[in-house]
């Protein structure tokens, strides 16, 4: 192999006493191996690339050979130096004649993988002395305006991305292999109670017609004000983790058999008011009791008893206000390496920011990288994410006020990225505004509507990649926010 200390630090310099990690043999090698037979290189092109290498000139060398390659031509010690000036040294050597060196003492092709994944793994680590480098020096020079909590998500950010390097990019795979990881789905779905292939929400309605939720989804859940969107998606964080199931797996990663442990980001309402709301559903006591404290003695034991029962359910909530999307995933990749994740929910859309790049030029640029953002954390987490949205006002104007896809708030956005819609529709909610005076035919008429919707919520499958789209009927007790799974008359049983 070649002598390549004339490239590397003098000896007794102050570089050379501390040396980022490297191994040049490995590089001159490789880039040998590619030489001598250009198919090593599509061996290595998917996850390594020129910056990867620690000396410069073997950059320089990666980068002549990919361009030639790419470019239909053959790379070869003659066609590589014409990348270089004529003058131009490597060390004490000619250009040809180092590459002619490395062509020459070219390791076996089977070693090429090998070689590669060496350089790339020795790369990682000089990527990770550079983020803890560069985290020490930040930290010294920080001015005092500046947060340390900024550089904190920054450094996590960095950190969760190299850790991330490359297991997303994995190329073509066989359908053979897909077909596998189908099957694979479809007997857990069997196997699963309710014959489910995503996450149970445990409305049976709703799961019948969705088969759950699905991981890597992006599900939007709107609805206009009032209508319960808020309440739904606390209903079914609860319902998840009430269920969940698992334990810590051989490496040391949380594995869930059943349910699932839930995320919540509130950026509009407390965790307190959140607490607040989901006891009130889970106790039975009306949440504006619990706040007066106008409760009776036994009601009071309820809510004891339902806080004992929630206290230990995986469920985290993040109360921070104004996040931008790329803060809230650095927080979602914490809570999934500290503690497991396996849904989470954005409560809502429209209170997250974009880049401040984005934010100056148009709403609906920021929307659309919001929305672009969160798909692309629910596919890099690999868990269903739920965000709630708007409607627009134009529900309001029309005869039949059931939500449509055109009537999401910057639409073009959402409903592209989603990959599933569902909005919340209570038609009593509409209804009780229209009481006509009592007495009266068309209060009889009003009466009459009042009594068949009452109690009574839609949730309207807009759009589902998986499977048709439709409506799930459920309950509604407004007092308590709940929903619960509606039973239609003739499945009632019979009274004796």
């Amino acid at each position: 192999m070649n002598d390549l200390s004339p490239l590397l630090p003098a000896a007794g310099s102050a570089d050379a006493l501390r040396t980022a990690p490297h191994n040049a043999e490995a590089e001159a090698g490789l880039l040998g191996a590619i030489l001598v037979n250009n198919e090593a290189f599509y061996r290595v092109v998917d996850f390594l690339e020129p910056q990867h290498f620690y000396l410069a000139v073997h950059q320089k060398i990666y980068a002549g050979i990919s361009e030639l390659i790419r470019g239909g031509k053959v790379a070869t010690p003659i066609t590589v130096k014409t990348r270089f000036g004529a003058e131009e040294m490597i060390g004490e050597m000619s250009v040809p004649a180092y590459l002619l060196r490395l062509h020459g003492d070219a390791t076996s092709i089977i070693n090429v993988l090998d070689y590669a994944s060496l350089v790339y793994e020795l790369a990682l680590r000089r990527m990770l002395i550079g983020i803890g480098e560069d985290m020490v020096n930040s930290a010294y020079d920080m001015v005092g305006d500046v947060a340390a909590g900024a550089q904190i998500e920054t450094a996590e950010k960095q950190l969760f991305s190299l850790a991330e390097k490359g297991r997303s990019e994995q190329g073509f795979i066989g359908f053979g292999t897909a077909l596998e990881d189908a099957i694979q789905m479809a007997t857990a779905a069997f196997q699963r109670d309710g014959h489910l292939s995503g996450l149970a929400t445990y409305f049976k309605n709703l799961d019948g017609r969705m088969g759950g939720l699905q991981k890597s989804d992006l599900i939007i859940l709107a609805g206009r004000p009032a209508m319960g969107k808020t309440s739904l998606a606390t209903n079914i964080a609860y319902n998840i983790a009430k269920h969940w199931r698992g334990g810590v797996g051989p490496n040391n990663e949380i594995e869930t058999e059943a349910g699932g442990i839930v995320g919540f980001f509130s950026l509009e309402m407390s965790s307190e008011q959140l607490a607040t709301r989901i006891l009130a559903e889970q106790s039975g006591i009306s949440s504006s009791k619990i706040r007066r404290g106008d409760i009776k003695s036994h009601e009071f034991e309820q809510v004891v008893m339902a806080s004992q029962e929630m206290h230990a359910i995986p469920l985290y909530i993040d109360q921070t206000g104004g996040l931008s999307v790329a803060q809230l995933a650095a927080r979602a990749r914490r809570l999934k390496r500290q503690k497991g994740l396996d849904f989470l929910i954005v409560d809502y859309l429209q209170l997250l920011q974009g880049s401040s790049r984005r934010s100056s030029e148009n709403r609906v640029q920021e929307i659309t990288e919001i929305t672009t953002g969160l798909k692309a954390l629910a596919k890099e987490l690999d868990v269903p994410v739920m965000a709630l949205s708007q409607l627009s006002r134009q529900v309001e104007s029309r005869e039949d006020k059931r939500p449509q896809l055109a009537d999401l708030r910057e639409s073009g956005s959402i409903e592209q990225d989603a990959d599933v819609v569902l909005f919340v529709f209570r038609e009593e909610y509409y209804l009780q505004n229209k009481e006509p005076k009592p007495n009266t035919e068309e209060h009889l008429a009003w009466q009459e509507d009042m009594d068949r919707v009452h109690g009574l919520a839609e949730v309207i499958i807009g759009k589902q990649r998986h499977g048709p789209t439709g409506t799930a009927k459920l309950t509604f007790e407004a007092e308590l926010t709940r929903f619960g799974d509606h039973i239609e008359d003739d499945h009632v049983p019979e009274h004796f």
